[in-house]
């Protein structure tokens, strides 16, 4: 039997602009935009799961790609929580059958509320039933919500559910995972998300400074991911093989070296294998310190040391065993 890597797709991935395939038509679709997909998102997912095995029918995850918000504010800093990749499998272990990838275009921008629920979701989609959060608006000028899904989707015969919103001591959003991420605080974003934040990215060459101090690096461009406070964290390494690593990672802009270049770099601990060219995902447990530039590299090496032991005192000390 062929093995499933961690980085292998186990369900598959619906595009809107395609041909929508007849065995997933009469599913139950779960329906936002589902970056990070936390707790809330999973509050929702779980609702439409259920009804779909009460039901005996398929349940389908849906997203939108581009974020709304890249559409309407190009200029905007990179936030993402997660990757398309990182939500397909997220999606699968959540226990649904597909994930649709809404593609937010200008066209979709454009359509009216009634029109995503009569031409996409019922005419295109076939959906038996849809499930969102309370707060969850769509269509032009976002002047779609629950109450027209409840009433012109039932004229439809299109059923919806709405799910309240999950909070601790304020409401779970992807917008306080942001923030505790940008404040240096990856283990309240973790409690949030219910896993570490993580990014995904092919590992690349860089200028082997960190061989020559000693400390190997894997080079990985933050992308469209949220940047979270530069600084050095303990860290974990999943790689495609599924082996999990433990480790030092900078993210930032290196100040002790010129020109300065944006990267989260990687030291995994008692590893020496290559990893150019490779995926890997590196979790981000717990913020030691701040960028700094040293005096000189004798300097920085001395800091990389006791890096290294306060990232491997805080790993152990969640449980993480190497």
């Amino acid at each position: 039997m062929t093995s499933i890597t961690p980085f292998a797709p186990t369900i598959p991935r619906l595009d809107s602009n395609q041909a929508f395939p007849p065995e997933f038509r009469g599913a139950i679709i779960a329906l936002g935009n589902f970056d990070g997909f936390h707790a809330g998102h999973q509050a929702v997912a779980g609702e439409a799961i259920a009804w779909a095995r009460a039901e005996g029918r398929k349940a389908i995850i849906a997203t939108f790609d581009p974020h709304p918000v890249r559409h309407f504010r190009p200029d905007t800093p990179p936030f993402r929580l997660t990757s398309l990749d990182q939500r397909q499998r997220l999606f699968a272990a959540a226990g649904a059958d597909a994930m649709l990838v809404l593609d937010f275009d200008g066209a979709m921008a454009a359509t009216k509320a009634d029109d995503f629920i009569a031409s996409l979701l019922v005419d295109q989609f076939g959906a038996y039933g849809v499930v969102t959060g309370e707060d969850f608006s769509f269509g032009q000028g976002a002047k779609g919500d629950i109450a027209l899904l409840h009433g012109y989707g039932a004229m439809l015969g299109l059923r919806a559910r709405a799910v309240s919103p999950v909070a601790d001591d304020a409401v779970i959003s992807s917008s306080r995972i942001r923030a505790a991420l940008q404040a240096g605080d990856p283990q309240a974003a973790s409690a949030l998300m219910t896993r570490p934040f993580a990014v995904e990215a092919k590992v690349q060459h860089g200028d082997k400074n960190g061989r020559l101090l000693g400390y190997p690096t894997a080079n990985l461009d933050m992308g469209q991911y949220l940047r979270p406070k530069y600084g050095v964290y303990a860290v974990t390494g999943t790689l495609a093989d599924g082996r999990v690593l433990h480790g030092a990672a900078n993210l930032g802009i290196r100040p002790q070296f010129e020109p300065p270049k944006e990267l989260l770099e990687p030291y995994f601990f008692d590893f020496a294998e290559d990893l150019y060219g490779q995926t890997i995902s590196v979790a981000l447990h717990h913020f030691l310190r701040g960028e700094a530039k040293f005096d000189d590299l004798d300097a920085l090496k001395g800091q990389m040391a006791k890096d290294c032991d306060k990232a491997r005192e805080s790993l152990a000390s969640d449980g993480n065993r190497p």
